[in-house]
């Protein structure tokens, strides 16, 4: 086998975590450094974390809050063409309509 082809490992490389909890592994590189670790995911804590680095969620929910006033207004225009064609075809036929 050749020799040096193979990185140098580490039996005591250190994970640091943002949420500051440390692990101990072996690894090619000393240090570790990771946004997220097994102790503050949301998948093995069972607690929703929104990790919002670049505002993903506020753009999220600000684009749906307005899609939902355009779906609402659009119901509420639709709604008044179909009352209108309805009396329009009541008056056709003669029956009165009283409108307030």
């Amino acid at each position: 086998m050749k020799k040096e082809t193979h990185p140098e490992y580490h039996k005591d490389a250190k994970i640091n975590c943002v949420c500051g909890h440390t692990l101990t592994v072996g690894s090619t590189r000393k240090e570790i450094n990771v946004e997220i670790c097994s102790a503050c995911h949301p998948f093995y804590t069972g607690k929703q974390k929104l990790l919002d680095t670049a505002r993903r969620v506020e753009k999220f929910n600000k684009r749906t809050e307005s899609k939902a006033g355009e779906v609402i207004s659009k119901t509420v225009k639709k709604e008044k063409q179909k009352t209108l064609k309805a009396a329009k075809k009541a008056e056709k036929e003669g029956v009165k309509i009283i409108r307030k």
